[in-house]
């Protein structure tokens, strides 16, 4: 069944269905939706979780397998199914549907997706799981939505502020939810409950790390190395998460690489830059940003960024110059280059 977003605590607080689907591009939300589900979870007895991530040469076996594996202590299991890529081929489509069809009453299910293009979610495995699952598609928040975001944001911590101030936020995060969500929580350390005044505001948002995570894009996208380095350097030396930093450029590689995709297939990048919400001082780099950057680059970043990912998580033997920072300059120079 379909559920919005919305609707999904006073769904959980009755119990859990056998299988969740969360398909969106807002990182942020889908996490959130994710870990309500796992709370509840828990708190019913799944104690077991295996994590699923279909990459290149998945085997849709595995998820069969885990499916029907005993748990070694007898608990109940959560099954995450990830599809960051959001079309699991001929083979995990049919897989899908199966999958669907025979649950484990014993296991819950989770699948993550981004948003589905018109074409995919008509598709048969899309339809299979809307009729077996609770199906949680959460829909964008476009940028003349996101003052109102903030604003109900900073009442769920007892505070708020003019309209003025929320327009300053959202101006400020370029539509990035998680740089939001970061500012609205600083707020909420920052200051007691109430109403904000707007110079409190702009000393909070403005009062940032020499080095900024989320402008690091920028110095790529401009194609210049030597910032990029600096850049880098002093968020490693003000112990920026690795993970965190390795996020940011990803997404950008992903944008990028649809901005490419859409531009070969004859698309204008006006109608792609306002499909994909970019705006403000973002969109104007983004053009010189594609004529320099070739969608082979682009294709061979991304894979690049699963294997870096993988050695921050100590999952695979270093196949870069010294340590995991190392491996993401290289990456990010990748592009800037």
């Amino acid at each position: 069944m379909q559920l919005r977003p919305e609707a999904l605590d006073g769904h959980l607080a009755k119990g859990l269905a056998p299988l969740y689907v969360i398909t969106s591009d807002e990182h942020l939300l889908a996490l959130e939706a994710a870990d309500k589900i796992r709370r509840s979870a828990r708190a019913q007895g799944y104690s077991e979780r295996d994590v699923l991530t279909v990459e290149r040469n998945f085997k849709w076996g595995e998820l069969l397998a885990a499916n029907q594996a005993l748990s070694l202590f007898g608990d109940k299991k959560l099954i995450e199914l990830r599809i960051p890529g959001g079309k699991p081929g001929k083979d995990g489509s049919a897989a899908l549907q199966n999958y669907a069809k025979d649950l484990n009453p014993d296991n819950l299910t989770l699948i993550t997706l981004p948003k589905l293009d018109w074409q995919t979610a008509k598709s048969a495995w899309v339809t299979g799981l809307q009729q077996s699952a609770v199906y949680v598609e959460i829909p964008n928040v476009e940028r003349n939505q996101l003052p109102g975001w903030i604003g109900a944001r900073l009442s769920s911590q007892n505070q708020s502020a003019e309209r003025q101030s929320l327009d300053f936020i959202a101006d400020r995060v370029e539509g990035n939810l998680l740089a939001a969500h970061q500012e609205i929580q600083k707020l909420g350390l920052l200051y007691p409950p109430g109403k904000l005044t707007h110079d409190q505001v702009i000393d909070a948002v403005l009062n940032v790390a020499r080095y900024d995570v989320f402008k690091l894009s920028e110095a790529m996208l401009a194609g210049d190395p030597a910032r990029l380095v600096r850049m880098l350097e002093g968020l490693k030396g003000e112990g920026e998460a690795l993970p965190l930093v390795l996020w940011a450029v990803s997404e950008e590689i992903r944008t990028l690489l649809k901005l490419k995709s859409g531009m070969a297939q004859g698309r204008p990048l006006g109608a792609l830059l306002k499909e994909y919400r970019i705006w403000g001082p973002r969109e104007r780099m983004m053009e010189p940003a594609l004529r320099r950057i070739s969608l082979p680059v682009l294709q061979a970043a991304l894979q690049e960024a699963a294997q870096v990912d993988k050695m921050v998580k100590g999952l695979r033997a270093r196949q870069f110059a010294g340590d995991a920072w190392d491996a993401m300059l290289q990456l990010a120079l990748r592009v800037a280059s």
